[in-house]
């Protein structure tokens, strides 16, 4: 076993590696951007070292400075986690030169199966299943469409060396093929310098299934059963489990072997992952093989009970494989989320900024969080914005999904939009509930899973009501500790009025929906509030009706709150900056983000009445159509600003003048940030 290995990644995967390296006594070496310093597999390693600038293609794509690192630091051996310079054979074979182990398969593995229409010639010779289509060298397009005529519509374009669902074309009808098949080549030439494609039967509800398998020096080969990633948005998987709903032995037996004589094609060495299309008849085909660690690797740990990342160490160290096929087997159901910084019913837009509250369900064994970020940290503009995966493990799959559903509703994350509301609404949704699963599942069920804006809840009004409450007086608490005179009456915010009651209003904000809530004060000033919700969030929600509440503290930002009869346990996150003072309230399995809405506030803030003049997410700056000084007219085009692709222009939300603007044609901003001084007529 090694005595030092250095970690060529970042991230989650990083710390998972980091984590495996201490359990075994093997000291690591972590590798940093500039932008990563203060990054939290930074904090766990046992050594750091920086080499370079936030941009990936000036650090953590740069084998040079990477394995200088090595050197400097005595590491023995490189894991390169996945992504980055993970699949890339030139990295590996620079590892070979320079006398450090590569923690992966051989470089001509990775670049036998690099290629696609490659991979899928060996696979022929090897007998694996392959979907019928032309895997050839030839890329005539009009040769390409007769062999798409002769295989028969729809049929699937895809970059050779593609990946990630770039490069991949649905083509329904001859008419269309020659323009996909440009677009496809065009796209695939941009992102990987490649356009060559193949052309393949598209399955119309096909099930993504993949066979983990792991090979040693020893000649040894097995596979670890499989893992269903079928629930996919443009070929980017968002749920996997373990095993496979509905694989029956017999079929599993198949695709392993299957996987294995693949693996064994290409003597392939370590963790690899060989990729399937399944059709609903119970045929499979070989679809691609990943040389890497996967990201979804936990259900497969969870439902065999091994450390994947310990049998790379072993293997790559010279061991064998640590047991055989036979002593494999498969106990209970794994289920695996991707918490990412995006905001899904906005298109899965990415979120940046600083993690205020993040919260994640306790551990245990039935609950695993895989996470390289802490509260505090940042998630920027320079890498995947993934936050965590979210892990559940139990005897069987209904088990396992309740598992998941608890577990999504006790994440708390704050400062970023996050997907964990749409994964809440994925996990309860009937058809994956039903296991009634396809690539095609979130399409399907896209009525369901973005539902559009819905009323709030009464409940989350009025526990946020309480929630302040309580907050101002435990503010008032907290001064009159600090003041002259402890005891003094008008340190007090309980209320109290001679011969009166007290009463005052909140107003809340939900996007364009405003709602009051009254509040009377109980007679002894602090124990009780009678609330009366009225408003357009509340309409059909009980609005008029009085609630007597109560709320007490539980610590930190965990309240117990009473309504009436009815008792509820709540999260209530405060947010407050010069724009805004948001409440992040968690209840019941919901995240609902409202608004304090105070006019005295705004007035004493500048009264700043711009609103819609913030970046809609992070982008670039690429045009300032207007002047400052300048009149406008409402909905008048200000500036143009670039973003996933794409450009948006931010226009006036109503007459007035452009006082100024914060951000110069190509300067970067982030989501939300404010882009105009705008002074309304």
């Amino acid at each position: 076993m090694f005595s030092k290995i250095l970690i060529a990644n970042r991230g989650e995967i990083a710390c998972r590696v980091i984590k495996t390296a201490r359990r075994l006594g093997v000291r690591t070496v972590a590798v940093y951007s500039e932008a990563d310093a203060g990054a939290r597999h930074v904090r766990l390693a046992d050594e750091a070292v920086c080499i370079g600038p936030a941009a990936a293609r000036e650090s953590y794509l740069v084998a040079e400075r990477i394995l200088a690192a090595a050197r400097a630091t005595g590491a023995q051996a490189i894991h390169p986690g996945y992504g980055f310079l993970s699949e890339n054979a030139e990295f590996a074979d620079a590892c070979a030169a320079a006398g450090v182990v590569f923690i992966g398969p051989p470089a001509a593995s990775i670049r036998a199966m690099g290629s696609k229409s490659a991979a899928k010639a060996l696979m022929e010779k090897a007998a694996v299943p392959l979907t019928p289509g032309y895997h050839g060298d030839n890329q005539d397009p009009e040769f390409l469409k007769q062999q798409a005529d002769a295989i028969g519509y729809p049929v699937l374009i895809k970059a050779a060396a593609g990946g990630g669902g770039k490069g991949m074309r649905l083509v329904e009808k001859g008419d269309d093929f020659i323009a996909a098949l440009a677009s496809c080549k065009r796209e695939a030439s941009s992102s990987f310098g490649n356009d060559h494609v193949l052309v393949e039967k598209y399955i119309t509800r096909p099930r993504h299934i993949e066979i983990q398998v792991f090979g040693d020096t020893h000649g040894n080969c097995v596979y670890l059963f499989e893992r269903d990633c079928s629930v996919q948005r443009r070929h980017q998987k968002v749920l996997e489990e373990a095993p496979a709903p509905g694989m029956t032995p017999e079929r599993r037996r198949q695709m392993g072997e299957a996987a294995v004589a693949a693996a064994q094609a290409v003597g392939y060495v370590g963790a690899g992952t060989v990729e399937f299309i399944a059709n609903q008849d119970g045929s499979f085909y070989f679809m691609e093989m990943n040389t890497r660690l996967q990201v979804e690797h936990p259900v497969t740990e969870m439902i065999t009970g091994q450390d994947l990342v310990e049998w790379q160490l072993r293997v790559a160290s010279g061991e064998p494989l640590p047991l055989k096929q036979a002593d494999l087997a498969i106990h209970g159901h794994a289920l695996e989320a991707r918490i990412y910084a995006e905001d899904a019913d906005r298109g899965f837009l990415p979120s940046t900024g600083r993690l205020l509250r993040l919260a994640p369900p306790a551990e245990s064994l039935y609950v695993r969080v895989d996470t390289g970020v802490e509260e505090g940290d940042e998630i920027t503009p320079h890498y995947d914005p993934m936050v965590a995966k979210l892990i559940v493990w139990d005897e069987n799959r209904d088990a396992a999904l309740a598992r998941m559903r608890q577990a999504l509703a006790d994440y708390r994350v704050v400062g970023v939009t996050s997907n964990i509301p749409f994964l809440s609404r994925l996990v309860a949704c009937p058809a994956f509930a039903g296991a009634d699963l396809d690539t095609g599942l979130i399409e399907r069920q896209r009525d369901y899973l973005f539902p559009g804006d819905a009323p709030l809840p009464a409940a989350a009004l009025l526990v946020a009501s309480v929630a302040e409450l309580l907050r101002e007086q435990a503010q008032a608490e907290q001064a009159a500790r600090t003041s002259a005179d402890p005891w003094s009456p008008w340190a007090s915010r309980d209320g109290w009025r001679m011969n009166l009651t007290g009463r005052r209003t909140l107003t809340w904000k939900s996007g364009e929906l405003e709602t009051t809530v009254e509040v009377a004060y109980g007679a002894d000033g602090s124990d009780s509030w009678t609330l009366v919700l009225a408003g357009d969030a509340g309409a059909g929600n009980g609005s008029g009706s009085q609630v007597l509440a109560r709320g007490k503290c539980l610590g930190g930002d965990r309240l117990a709150v009473e309504l009436d009869d009815r008792r509820l346990l709540a999260s209530v996150v405060a947010v407050n900056d010069a724009q805004s003072e948001r409440r992040h309230v968690f209840l019941n399995g919901s995240t609902f983000i409202l608004e304090r809405h105070d006019p005295l506030h705004k007035v004493e803030a500048g009264g700043h009445q711009g609103g819609g003049l913030t970046a809609p997410m992070p982008g670039k700056v690429v045009a300032l159509i207007a002047t400052p000084g300048q009149k406008v007219e409402a909905g008048a085009p200000l500036l143009i600003l670039e973003a996933m692709k794409m450009e948006h222009t931010i226009t006036a939300p109503k007459a007035g003048v452009v006082k100024a603007f914060r951000y110069a044609a190509g300067d970067q901003v982030s989501d939300g940030a404010e882009l105009v001084d705008f002074e309304a007529a």
